[in-house]
């Protein structure tokens, strides 16, 4: 093999609950406004035509418990709790039973966002990088496996700031199903084992501050927890 010039971060792993292996980070896809009352509080609608993604570097995720800077180039930090779908085998062209079938597990995800420059890039009809794909800007907690766990309607998702409840909603109201995205998504890309999807926020979006603690769990999956602290690195 060719040496390197210089060593890449790690791939990150994602520890699996009761399991000693991990689950290795290969991918990040996003769905955007995949929840109506979020797109409502963002001003914009909802395309009930067809899920839309933006992606996040593995390189700049973190996993639950972390202890992050406040991130540079923003004033309006926002937290976004999401639930997150690792792969467990290739996808093309899916139908929603190959869909399900392919699905490792699913976890809880927090996804990190400078929204001022998000928005500020949206107004100019350009790509959300700055906004989105930031260092410590996605954060997973220890997955489940799909067999131990379902994404049904009732499941109840939820954030809060400081043991102040932020966001409160249900699976129920995700616009696009997890089938759904999948059989989309996997019209254009060849999904893999590796690949994690996180399927959107709901409703109540808002900002954080250094020595804030954000904590989000979803019914019957691992909690997640975040600090953001001026003094600190991040914890891997």
């Amino acid at each position: 093999m060719t040496d390197t010039l210089f060593e890449l971060p790690a791939i990150p792993v994602v520890p699996v609950v009761n399991e000693c292996a991990g689950y290795p980070v290969g991918r990040i896809f996003c769905v955007g406004r995949n929840y109506a009352a979020h797109a409502a509080e963002m001003g914009v609608e909802v395309d009930r035509e067809a899920p839309f993604y933006f992606t996040k570097s593995p390189a700049n995720m973190v996993l639950s418990g972390a202890q992050v800077p406040y991130p540079p180039g923003t004033d309006n930090f926002h937290y976004e709790m999401e639930l997150a779908l690792a792969l467990g085998s290739p996808l093309f062209q899916a139908t929603p039973e190959q869909a399900r079938a392919a699905i490792f597990g699913f976890g809880c995800a927090l996804d990190m966002t400078r929204r001022d420059l998000q928005i500020r890039e949206r107004k100019k009809q350009r790509p959300w990088s700055l906004g989105k794909d930031l260092e410590n800007g996605t954060v997973l907690a220890p997955f489940t496996r799909a067999s131990d766990w379902a994404a049904t309607a009732e499941r109840r998702i939820h954030l809060n700031v400081n043991g102040e409840t932020r966001q409160d909603a249900t699976l129920a109201e995700l616009i696009w199903s997890i089938e759904e995205i999948l059989c989309h998504l996997s019209q254009f890309y060849h999904l893999r084992p590796g690949d994690v999807i996180l399927t959107g926020t709901p409703a109540g979006v808002g900002p954080v501050v250094s020595g804030d603690v954000i904590e989000g769990g979803i019914d019957g999956l691992q909690p997640i927890k975040m600090e953001i602290n001026a003094e600190a690195g991040s914890v891997q």
